[in-house]
């Protein structure tokens, strides 16, 4: 698609070919030059990184969560966190 439209192939007649919105060809060709270097932005895999890294944080918060609850339990029914060693 990308290439087509680089080529010249108008975006209009890409969107209709296709069945897609002339918006999400722009997009597409938005991200294109920024990915080559010829726009300012977050490339495609700056972008995909961020996302995992979003993702990683998302699932620690729901660890420690539920980390908090399970100490929260334990304190409640008197028992130690750790046991002891001593």
């Amino acid at each position: 698609m990308i290439e087509l439209a680089r080529s010249g192939t108008k975006v209009k007649q890409l969107a209709k070919t296709f069945a897609m919105s002339d918006a999400t060809i722009y997009n597409w060709l938005k991200q294109d030059r920024i990915d080559r270097g010829e726009a300012e932005g977050a490339t495609t895999s700056q972008q995909l990184e961020l996302a995992a890294a979003r993702r990683r944080i998302r699932q620690l918060e729901t660890e420690l969560a539920v980390a908090r609850k399970v100490n929260e339990v334990f304190l409640a029914q008197g028992v130690a966190p750790k046991g002891s060693t001593r």
